[in-house]
């Protein structure tokens, strides 16, 4: 993964995402961290400054690019990128890679080509500025992250912890992002822009050490059958008492909860091609019966 930066860049627009990639590097999950510039001695807005590479490792597709946002009234007064970063940022999205950027990092994109046509975001002091510098952008306000092939951007500042968790939830499933939302002891927040893409994240901005436990089980087995009995005993709980902990901290039952995730997984496999029939046995459906029922429902 490369972070790249650019002078005045924002410590947190940068520490917020590095922190949520650095704890997925600690779990095991294979991430390796560089962070890059054009220059080597990289000023920030607050004043601390940083050192990066000059030189970009190889990346392939499976890589990301992560632009944080810097100190700017108006896009277009720093951050201006030299052809080869911006060629760098274009050729990633065009051979597969995914590219993102927090705050105003949205116009190192725009300035790789990358929003004509698409739909992004940025700060909301800077929203009317994207519009008017890329005319052919479709800039959405009053949202946290925006997603649009492979294209990510966010609002900015703190957003860039949403984005991060929803890249780390769309790579690794919710319960990865759910255990690093927990690490870094942050609410993992909705878009508000389309609908949320994981039920999990909805539902685990509480503090239930038990229902957490529960939903660690649910998150990891969702396709197989969890008896109550079964979660109360992961918890070391009643039923009764995880019935009322489960619905007071997520407003769901256990079975219901269990329920958003199958929906949502055999949603993904339709996206991709599946028939509602194979979607339905993926996820964990007796028959395809109770998957169109919820469907209709949704």
């Amino acid at each position: 993964m490369v972070f790249l930066l650019v002078p005045q860049v924002h410590l947190l627009d940068l520490a917020g995402p590095a922190q949520v990639f650095s704890t997925v590097r600690d779990l095991g999950l294979g991430y390796e961290l560089h962070y890059v510039a054009e220059r080597e001695e990289v000023p920030t807005a607050q004043g601390l400054p940083l050192r990066a590479q000059t030189s970009w490792p190889p990346l392939t597709r499976d890589d990301l690019i992560l632009v944080p946002g810097w100190r700017a009234s108006r896009l277009g007064e720093h951050g201006r990128l030299t052809g080869s970063t911006r060629a760098r940022i274009a050729g990633h999205h065009a051979g597969g890679g995914t590219v993102a950027s927090v705050c105003a990092g949205a116009d190192a994109l725009g300035q790789a080509g990358l929003l004509d046509g698409r739909r992004c975001t940025t700060h909301h002091g800077l929203q009317e500025h994207l519009a008017r510098r890329y005319p052919n952008a479709r800039v959405v306000r009053d949202v946290l992250y925006v997603v649009d092939e492979r294209v990510v951007t966010s609002a900015g500042i703190a957003s860039g912890i949403d984005l991060a968790l929803h890249l780390v939830a769309t790579r690794h499933g919710p319960a990865v992002a759910a255990q690093v939302a927990r690490e870094m002891v942050v609410y993992a927040r909705r878009n508000g822009d389309e609908r949320q893409h994981s039920a999990m994240l909805r539902h685990r901005d509480h503090l239930s050490d038990v229902v957490h436990r529960v939903q660690d089980v649910i998150d990891g087995r969702f396709a197989e059958r969890l008896p109550l009995r079964e979660l109360a005993g992961a918890a070391g709980v009643s039923e009764r008492t995880l019935t009322r902990a489960f619905g007071e901290a997520t407003g769901l039952t256990p079975l219901r909860y269990q329920q958003l995730l199958r929906l949502e997984r055999a949603e993904h496999l339709i996206g991709h091609g599946a028939t509602v029939e194979a979607a339905a046995r993926a996820a964990g459906f007796e028959d395809a019966r109770m998957l169109r029922r919820l469907r209709a429902r949704a």
